[in-house]
């Protein structure tokens, strides 16, 4: 198989990563790539149901699919002061919280996962697609909202106000830098192609940091009238060294993640060998 489908966001620090690979910039290795491009929550669903060969998914989503998917070394989305946001109109007790109804980028995004880490007894959540999950707070229709992406970078202008980072919160609690999405590759796959595909994407994420200029209009283009310093913001917060590789404590951080939700009884039993063979 020498094209494969590839899942990803249309979110700024996706497409800065994939142009390279996506529009010849660096060796692929005699592969080629169809992209398919939708929200995070919806790639978690594809991934469920095994429809593409690569895909960028929540580390919460992957921690069901080990025995589906392989993490890639190269692509994720892990960092320090860079979580999801739990905001609302007005400062929260943490009794009101609980009772509130809060609105959700996706029952298996990472967010959710953090978002019941620090707030157990919240159970009144409703799923909204990430991008509007601010105007249903404005609006009245949840109390408050978990917002991730370039979302934290606008609620403030709006007049809303942070509840709780829940990054800072998993930071604090285990002094590791935050999962938040990977890439992962289907293990039906022959293990030169999985590997191939981890040395292609980590070339593109290098491209992509050594020519910025190159690979910014294909982020203008997908990044839904966002405006230039919030797309540089997002893509400097989100594509980090852990981006090229993950590194032994980026390794730590998502089998500790694992760890924690298996604890808690959120995950059930995982497969221990979930990383590329490399």
């Amino acid at each position: 198989m020498s094209n494969l489908s590839i899942g990803f966001s249309p979110c700024p620090n996706d497409t800065f990563i994939f142009d390279a690979l996506l529009h010849g910039r660096v060796d692929t290795e005699g592969l080629t790539f169809e992209p398919v491009m939708e929200d995070v929550e919806a790639l978690n669903r594809r991934a469920f149901a095994g429809e593409l060969a690569v895909t960028k998914l929540s580390y919460h989503a992957f921690a069901h699919l080990t025995e589906r998917y392989a993490l890639l070394d190269a692509g994720s989305a892990l960092g320090n002061n860079c979580g999801p946001l739990l905001i609302a109109r007005q400062p929260m007790t943490e009794a009101e919280i609980n009772a509130a109804r809060i609105a959700i980028p996706g029952k298996m995004t990472t967010a959710n996962f953090l978002l019941s880490l620090a707030y157990p007894n919240a159970q009144n959540k409703y799923e909204v697609l990430f991008s509007d999950i601010e105007h249903a707070v404005l609006r009245g229709e949840a109390e408050a909202g978990l917002i991730i992406h370039e979302n934290r970078f606008t609620y403030a202008q709006k007049g809303l106000v942070k509840i709780l980072d829940l990054g800072e919160h998993w930071e604090t609690t285990t002094g590791l830098p935050i999962p938040l999405g990977g890439i992962v590759v289907r293990r039906d796959l022959p293990v030169e192609i999985q590997q191939k595909v981890n040395r292609i994407l980590r070339r593109s994420v290098e491209y992509a940091f050594a020519h910025p200029a190159e690979v910014m209009p294909f982020v203008r283009r997908h990044a839904q009238e966002m405006e230039e310093a919030v797309m540089r913001a997002h893509i400097d917060l989100y594509v980090t060294k852990h981006t090229v590789d993950l590194g032994e404590d980026g390794r730590a951080a998502v089998r500790q993640m694992f760890r924690i939700a298996q604890e808690k009884g959120i995950l059930p039993a995982y497969r221990d060998d979930f990383f590329v063979q490399v």
